[in-house]
């Protein structure tokens, strides 16, 4: 399989990332539209009661910094740098554009999705939703 067929397999949307975090989110109530291109970054989750868009990140490509899957390949750095250079100048600017209309952003990061336990207190204390686990134990 030649790079290019390898580069041209990356999904763009609809990754197991993104899914694990659309099923957090549904999981937790929360309701929201996809990939909604009139916004600029198109982000992957939007929550307009919220006015909050989430992209879910792989930390390969957009540089997830300190993280362990954000790996550089050792040969043709002088084709991969610039692309991650411009991916995480791309992501900087697009959720610069976002905020200037008013919309809060969130980046969840692919190796974030790795543990939804981890995941779920996240999105808990990011939308300040109630531990449900707390609820059911007052309620008794």
């Amino acid at each position: 399989m030649s790079r290019s067929d390898i580069m041209r397999a990356v999904k763009r949307a609809h990754t197991a990332p993104e899914i694990s975090v659309r099923q957090t989110l549904h999981a937790l109530g929360l309701r929201f539209r996809l990939h909604r291109r009139d916004l600029p970054g198109s982000p992957d989750i939007v929550l307009p009661r919220f006015r909050t868009a989430i992209f879910v990140h792989g930390c390969f490509w957009h540089r997830h910094t300190d993280c362990r899957y954000a790996t550089t390949p050792k040969t043709r750095q002088e084709y991969w740098l610039p692309k991650f250079m411009a991916n995480v100048e791309r992501d900087a600017r697009k959720e610069a554009q976002l905020r200037g209309l008013g919309w809060r952003v969130l980046v969840v990061w692919e190796c974030e999705t790795r543990d939804r336990g981890e995941l779920v207190t996240r999105l808990r204390r990011e939308f300040n939703l109630p531990d449900l686990a707390v609820d059911q134990h007052h309620s008794s």
